[in-house]
C-alpha cells in the first residue's frame, strides 16, 4: 500500500500536512496534521476583557474581523450587554463584505487553479472565449479584445520562464477537464478579481479605519462616530461610497463569480460524488437583526446528512480532545474539555525533523479535536447553507434550488467537494444581495436622528460581577467560530477559541473517528500519485486557515524568530 505526503498544502493560510494511503488508485485512509502552534489563549490570561478582541484578531492576518466580533460577543455575553441597532448594522456590513471578499479570493486565487489549467488558456481562441463568456453574463469585460490582452500577458509570463502566481502547479494533469476557452475566461477573471477585491474591501477602511485588523470594534458597540454633517464621522458622503462599493461587490458576484462557478462545475459533475466527509454539520447562525436579535442565517445541527431534521445548537455539548494532538490535558486519556475549562499546554512528542512520515498511531498534529456530543462536525459555507436550507431560509432555498437545477443534480450532490465549492458561491451571493439592505436600514436610522453607536452602561469594570462567563459565536467565511471567556476580578481568567479549521482539520479522536478533512479524502481517486491534484481539490474546498500562530517552535521548543522594533 503506497503512502504519499503533501507537505505543505499550498494556497492556504498556515501550514498543513496531509498523509494518505493509496490502494487501487484511491485514497484508503488519510491524516491531517498542522505543524504550527498557536498560543494567544495563554497570552490573554490576566488581561482586561475589553482588550481581548484586539489581541484575538491577530490569530490571522486575513480573516481579521472574525475573531474581533467573536471575542467581543463573548465579553458582551458574559456582561449581558445589548448592542445599539446602529452598531449591529455596521457590524453586519463589515462582516458581510469580509465574507464576500474572502469567498471571491478563495475561489479565484486559492481554489480555481485546482480546476483551471492556466497554460491551456494559451491555446484558446479569444473570439470563442468572448462568445462563451457572453452566453453566461453581460459582464462588460467579456470581449474578445480583453481576452486577447490577457492571453498576451500570459504568453509574456511563459516567455520569460516565470509564471509568477501560476508557477509550480500541476499543469497538464489528466484531471483537468475544461476546454481552452473556459480556461482563458477563468484566468482573465482571476486577474480581474485581484483588482476588484482591493476596491470593495475599502468598506473596512471606512467603517473600521483600516484593513486588516479594523480598529473600531468595541465591547458594547462600535467606536466610529455617526454624524451625517461631520467630516470626522460616518457621514452622508461615506455612506454613499459604501453603497457604491456594495453594488460593485454584488455586480461581480452575480455577473462573474456565480457564472464562472456554474460553468466550471458543469465539467466536473463527477466530483459531486467525491469528498462527502463526516456527514455532520454545525452552524452557529449569523447576522443578528438590529432590533430583535434574530439571526438572518439560522443556527443548527445536521447529523448523518439528514436535512429533514434540524437540531438546535447547545454549546454545552462541545468539548475538545487531545489524544492525537501535541498537548497535555489534565482531563486524562479520552476525556474532552469544554472550552470554558479548556487548556493550551503544548507538548510536542512527534518525530525530530527531518522525517518521512508521522506516527499517526499516536499524537500527530497541533490541531485539537473538537467534537459535538463526541461526534466530528464539518463547519463552513456548506454547513451554513445546509442548515439554512433545512431551516426554511427562503433566500437560501431559492438560490440552492436554482444552482442544483442549472447543474442538473439533486440535493445529494451538496455532500461533496463540488457541493462545498458551490455552497461558498451561494453564500457569497446571498450576503452580497443582503448587505445593501443593512446599509439602507442604517441610513434610515441615521435619517431619523438615531446616532447612538455604543452602550456605555457597563463599560466601567466596577459595574461587573466578580465572576462571569460568556461565549461569542460567529459564522466566519470558513465556518463556525467560537470564543469562550471566563472573567474573574475584572480580568481574563481563562480564554479559548475553537476556530473553523480546528473543527475541519482535526485529527482522530480517542474513538478513532476521522476529522472532516481526513474523512473527505477517503475514496478520492488519484490519477498520478506524484501529482496529487485531487487531494488539493478536496482540501481547498474547505478553504483551510491554519495561520493562527503568534509564535512557532521547533521540535524541542526553541525560539525560531525574534523581531526587534527600534
Amino acid at each position: 500500500m503506497a503512502r504519499i505526503v503533501v507537505d505543505p498544502i499550498t494556497r492556504i493560510e498556515g501550514h498543513l500536512r496531509i498523509e494518505a494511503e493509496l490502494e487501487g488508485g484511491r485514497i484508503k485512509d488519510a491524516w491531517s496534521s498542522s505543524t504550527m502552534f498557536r498560543g494567544i489563549e495563554k497570552i490573554l490570561k490576566g488581561r482586561d476583557p475589553r482588550d481581548a478582541w484586539f489581541w484575538t484578531q491577530r490569530f490571522c492576518g486575513v480573516c481579521t474581523t472574525v475573531h474581533s466580533i467573536a471575542s467581543i460577543r463573548a465579553v458582551e455575553d458574559a456582561l449581558k450587554i445589548k448592542v445599539p441597532p446602529n452598531a449591529q448594522l455596521i457590524r453586519n456590513i463589515i462582516m458581510g463584505i469580509q465574507g464576500v471578499q474572502d469567498h471571491v479570493i478563495h475561489f479565484y486565487h486559492l481554489h480555481a487553479l485546482d480546476w483551471v489549467d492556466v497554460t491551456s488558456a494559451l491555446k484558446a481562441d479569444p473570439v470563442k472565449t468572448a462568445a462563451l463568456a457572453a452566453s453566461l453574463s453581460d459582464w462588460p469585460n467579456n470581449s474578445a479584445t480583453h481576452f486577447k490582452a490577457v492571453q498576451e500577458k500570459l504568453k509574456a509570463f511563459v516567455g520569460t520562464g516565470r509564471l509568477g502566481p501560476f508557477a509550480n502547479a500541476y499543469w497538464g494533469h489528466p484531471a483537468y477537464q475544461l476546454p481552452p476557452e473556459a480556461n482563458l475566461m477563468a484566468t482573465a477573471h482571476y486577474l480581474e478579481a485581484l483588482e476588484w477585491q482591493k476596491e470593495v474591501i475599502k468598506i473596512h477602511a471606512i467603517l473600521g479605519s483600516k484593513n486588516p485588523h479594523p480598529q473600531t470594534f468595541l465591547v458594547g458597540g462600535m467606536s466610529i462616530p455617526v454624524d451625517p454633517d461631520s467630516q470626522n464621522a460616518l457621514n452622508a458622503d461615506k455612506l454613499i461610497t459604501i453603497k457604491r462599493l456594495l453594488a460593485k461587490a454584488q455586480d461581480f458576484v452575480e455577473k462573474v463569480y456565480i457564472p464562472d462557478l456554474l460553468a466550471i462545475a458543469s465539467f466536473y459533475k463527477d466530483w459531486a460524488a467525491i469528498g462527502s466527509g463526516v456527514g455532520n454539520f454545525l452552524s452557529y447562525g449569523e447576522f443578528p437583526d438590529p432590533v430583535n436579535g434574530n439571526l438572518w442565517f439560522p443556527a443548527g445541527i445536521i447529523m448523518n446528512k439528514d436535512i429533514s431534521k434540524l437540531l438546535p445548537v447547545d454549546q454545552n455539548k462541545i468539548a475538545e480532545y487531545v489524544d492525537h494532538s501535541w498537548y497535555e490535558s489534565t482531563a486524562g486519556q479520552g476525556k474532552g474539555l469544554h472550552p470554558w475549562k479548556g487548556e493550551t499546554e503544548a507538548s510536542y512528542t512527534g518525530p525530530k525533523p527531518p522525517y518521512d512520515y508521522l506516527d499517526t498511531n499516536t499524537k500527530y498534529s497541533w490541531v485539537k479535536a473538537p467534537r459535538y456530543e463526541e461526534a466530528p462536525m464539518e463547519v463552513g459555507p456548506l454547513a451554513r447553507i445546509l442548515v439554512a436550507y433545512a431551516g426554511g431560509h427562503k433566500e437560501t432555498k431559492a438560490a440552492v434550488d436554482l444552482v442544483l437545477s442549472k447543474l442538473g443534480v439533486g440535493p445529494g450532490a451538496l455532500f461533496s467537494t463540488l457541493g462545498r465549492t458551490a455552497a461558498r458561491g451561494i453564500d457569497a451571493l446571498l450576503i452580497a444581495q443582503q448587505s445593501p439592505i443593512w446599509l439602507d436600514q442604517l441610513i434610515a436610522n441615521i435619517g431619523k436622528g438615531d446616532y447612538r453607536i455604543h452602550a456605555n452602561e457597563k463599560w466601567d469594570p466596577k459595574e461587573w460581577p466578580s465572576e462571569a462567563s460568556g461565549c461569542g459565536f460567529h459564522e466566519a467565511p470558513r465556518g463556525a467560530l467560537g470564543h469562550w471567556i471566563r472573567i474573574r476580578d475584572q480580568k481574563i481568567y481563562n480564554y479559548q477559541a475553537v476556530v473553523p479549521s480546528t473543527w475541519n482539520a482535526s485529527p482522530r479522536d480517542v474513538k478513532g473517528q476521522r476529522g472532516p478533512y481526513e474523512a473527505a479524502l477517503v475514496g478520492t481517486p488519484i490519477a498520478k500519485p506524484d501529482q496529487p491534484l485531487e487531494i488539493l481539490r478536496t482540501i481547498h474546498s474547505f478553504d483551510p486557515c491554519l495561520a493562527c500562530a503568534v509564535h512557532v517552535t521547533d521540535a524541542v521548543g526553541n525560539e525560531l524568530v525574534q523581531v526587534k522594533v527600534s
